[in-house]
């Protein structure tokens, strides 16, 4: 332009990437937040209980900042890592050392891979693999002492939240069937490099001895979904609605024309109730959404034929119980046991 000053555009600046003292780059999108306060390192291992004669499984060791502590600390460690360039910099860091013995290293998905034994799990783990992480190691055999793993802030409280919490929910539930679950530290952000949007907590798990039932597990998470799918509402209400009702209904049917078929076949032999049907995906990080009006939703009763019959069937154990008026956000695992109980006494599983 004439009399004017050309402006040159100024280039973009590149997406900032969190490097690494030694030139690695950390990934967000990965869940790449390694541990950078020592102090926190500390105490996590000293909250750990690690035993000298222990074999400690870590998931996501990045850099190996836990690493070193946890192989102080025990016997030896289990370090499986997604990452091929963190694999590469665990074998170049502990290369030569007193450690190089005790540390195995395995390159891949934790979801996908067979866990070897171990006493003890102590992990920043990725938080996206949170909920089939923790079910994959209350699943391993043989049973491990306890886990002590980071979690994001908010499923860490669903994960040792109590009836009658605004976080009690399916997880929950699920979670202290099989284990007990204790919060022990809360962890800000900035004590990560890259720093995370959310807070973190630090949870111990311990898997109950001796380990519920498979079936047992299988038949309380069938309820779970149904109570948990509006978990606010009464029970009463949740199963007089028709989706419930027909799913619940179909595999009484399955059961009965099984055992018409062959007396000695085993529950497990049913189709395993399909959770979407009552619109729960099975995703643990979502939190259940209920503002708990009664009024909101019209509930479907599904009056007529066979439906009703067993529909009334179903009433039936709820008033056996005293459960019709109850919720679901504040009923203790005893009593979703002894509901369960109820149930299957009359017949109907939810395997």
């Amino acid at each position: 332009m004439a009399g004017g000053k050309l402006k040159k555009d100024k280039p973009k600046a590149k997406a900032a990437a969190a490097p690494y003292q030694g030139g690695i780059s950390f990934h967000k999108s990965k869940g790449q937040h390694i541990l950078k306060n020592p102090l926190l390192v500390d105490s996590i291992v000293q909250k750990s209980g690690i035993k000298t004669t222990d074999v400690i499984l870590e998931i996501g060791p990045g850099t190996g900042n836990l690493t070193k502590k946890l192989l102080d600390a025990g016997k030896s460690v289990v370090a499986v890592e997604l990452d091929p360039r963190m694999v590469l910099e665990l074998q170049r860091r502990f290369q030569g050392t007193p450690y190089s013995h005790r540390l195995k290293v395995i390159q891949g998905d934790v979801l996908k891979t067979d866990l070897p034994y171990f006493d003890i799990c102590v992990a920043n783990i990725p938080y996206q693999i949170s909920s089939p992480l923790t079910f994959k190691l209350l699943n391993h055999q043989p049973p491990f002492r306890c886990a002590v793993i980071m979690f994001q802030r908010e499923f860490a409280m669903r994960l040792v939240a109590q009836p009658g919490d605004n976080l009690y929910c399916r997880l929950s539930a699920n979670t202290q069937l099989r284990a007990r679950v204790s919060h022990l530290l809360k962890v800000g952000k900035n004590n990560f490099r890259p720093p995370p949007k959310v807070d973190s907590s630090v949870v111990r798990i311990e898997p109950r001895k001796p380990a519920p039932d498979t079936n047992l597990v299988r038949e309380f998470d069938g309820l779970m979904r149904i109570c948990f799918n509006r978990k606010n509402k009464t029970l009463g209400s949740i199963f007089r609605q028709k989706t419930v009702l027909s799913v619940m209904e179909k595999n009484y049917k399955t059961l009965q024309a099984l055992h018409q078929s062959q007396s000695n076949l085993s529950v497990d032999s049913i189709v395993r109730m399909d959770g979407s049907d009552f619109g729960d995906n099975g995703d643990d990080l979502r939190m259940e959404v209920d503002d708990g009006g009664d009024d909101e939703m019209e509930l479907e009763d599904g009056d007529g034929g066979e439906v009703s019959e067993f529909k009334e069937k179903v009433l039936n154990v709820l008033k056996e119980g005293d459960f019709e008026e109850k919720r679901s956000s504040k009923l203790t695992q005893q009593e979703f046991l002894y509901l369960l109980s109820l149930f299957n006494k009359a017949g109907i599983h939810f395997s």
